[in-house]
């Protein structure tokens, strides 16, 4: 299947699947007309694997050491690039990036395997408003000295994440005027 394939049967899923009519409030604190319930997508089987499939396509080119991002919409999407990259000879490691650290165990904000200096690291996230979620985790990952080259989310609500997140190469696959929603955000 190819990626213009692969994005339309993503499209399809996140319309059916994912976008639930009704105010709510965004992690951004923002309100909302609608949510996007990115896990409905990434936690399904079909969904997950157009999800790994396409996102690991746009990382041709971009040599990419280690994926992951802000937990919990970056999970799956990471874990399913990371299994899919073992396939092609040049594997992804995939790691999770903590709200806040647990006050027991090793008390990480980074889970996985370590980032090293000097690594090539790509973002994910299912979902993104303002972008303020992801320039956190990025932050976490810049403490350990890690590069991130890339940052891709399935949804772009628009509301400034562009501007945010510009120096990292900011990729949505799609934004809310895709999904032929109203414009509020």
């Amino acid at each position: 299947m190819d990626t213009e394939q692969l994005k339309l049967e993503l499209l399809e899923l996140i319309k059916t699947k994912a976008v639930i009519k009704g105010e709510r409030t965004l992690a951004s604190g923002q309100k909302s007309n609608f949510y996007i319930d990115g896990k409905q997508v990434t936690l399904d089987a079909q969904g997950i694997l157009a999800t790994g499939k396409l996102i690991l396509a746009m990382l041709h080119g971009v040599n990419a050491d280690a994926i992951g991002g802000p937990t919990l919409g970056a999970d799956p999407i990471a874990t399913a690039v990371s299994l899919l990259s073992s396939h092609t000879g040049k594997p992804i490691k995939a790691f999770i990036v903590r709200k806040a650290s647990k006050d027991h165990g090793m008390q990480k904000m980074i889970e996985g395997p370590a980032i090293s200096e000097g690594d090539r690291v790509v973002m994910v996230e299912d979902v993104i408003t303002s972008g303020g979620s992801v320039l956190k985790a990025i932050e976490e990952v810049e403490k350990v000295k890690g590069h991130v080259v890339k940052v891709i989310c399935l949804v772009d609500r628009k509301a400034g994440a562009d501007k945010i997140l510009a120096k990292y190469n900011y990729t949505p696959i799609f934004s809310i005027d895709d999904l032929a929603l109203n414009s509020d955000k």
